[in-house]
């Protein structure tokens, strides 16, 4: 039951802030243990694990995007928000909310954001 849509610009100009938000129905970001996470696709490679912000509103982020990333939550709203800053062409892909509830995943549809001047 529960359902994610991501939603942001799909056109972000290099050296700027990729900005998207998952709003969230049929489940609350604040329920304990469940984890929820951003996970992106570039065009032809696979998926890679951003970050995930948890029910109590720790965050943990990739190594590699650690210095670039940061991940939020407005719980009056029941949404959760990522932040990747100083964007290249390099970070254009599909990017996915997500949340594990008892080792099952359940995903957005995506978005893909472009990132060309």
């Amino acid at each position: 039951q529960v359902q994610l849509q991501e939603s942001g610009p799909g056109l972000v100009k290099p050296s700027q802030t990729l900005s998207l938000t998952c709003t969230v129905s049929g489940g609350s970001i604040t329920t304990t243990d469940y984890s929820w996470s951003w996970i992106r696709r570039p065009p032809g490679k696979g998926l890679e694990w951003m970050g995930v912000i948890a029910y109590d509103g720790t965050t943990y982020y990739s190594p590699s995007l650690k210095s670039r990333t940061s991940i939020s939550r407005d719980t009056s709203k029941n949404h959760f928000s990522l932040q990747l800053s100083s964007v290249t062409p390099e970070d254009t892909a599909v990017y996915y909310c997500n949340v594990r509830i008892v080792a099952m995943d359940y995903w957005g549809k995506g978005t893909l954001v472009t990132v060309s001047s």
